[in-house]
């Protein structure tokens, strides 16, 4: 639970970061904001997962490149839901997403100075510690 909250606490930083960093990307008021966060991040656990099942041949040829896209695609249809949210373009959306990858990476990294856990490829370990006297 730990976890997805942090993941979900990245997604906000990535998507504040792309509105300071993107001009083409806007939030009109703090509640917009917020309110896209959480349309972005139930896009992003309902919606996404589909898309990248059915564009995985496209995705392969991409070397992955193809997420980004696909990540841009989830921030347009976060903004034509979410009332006072604007984005430009397609480029803008694309620009925002790739701030968003990077944040989320960093944000990945620190799960384990968070958590105590272990990166693999492939999973977390968790390695619990008793303390004798």
């Amino acid at each position: 639970m730990t976890a997805l909250l942090f993941i979900w606490l990245a997604t906000a930083v990535g998507l504040g970061s792309a509105l300071l960093f993107v001009s083409g990307i806007k939030a009109k008021n703090f509640l917009a904001f917020i309110i896209a966060t959480i349309v972005l991040g139930l896009i992003n656990a309902f919606l996404r997962p589909a898309l990248w099942f059915l564009t995985a041949p496209l995705s392969i040829l991409t070397f992955g490149l193809f997420a980004l896209v696909i990540n841009a695609l989830m921030i347009m249809l976060t903004a034509a839901l979410v009332p006072n949210f604007e984005v430009k373009g397609f480029g803008s959306a694309f620009l925002g997403a790739l701030i968003m990858a990077f944040i989320g990476m960093l944000g990945f990294i620190s799960i384990p100075l968070l958590t105590g856990a272990e990166i693999n490829w492939t999973s977390y370990e968790y390695h619990s510690q008793t303390y004798t006297r």
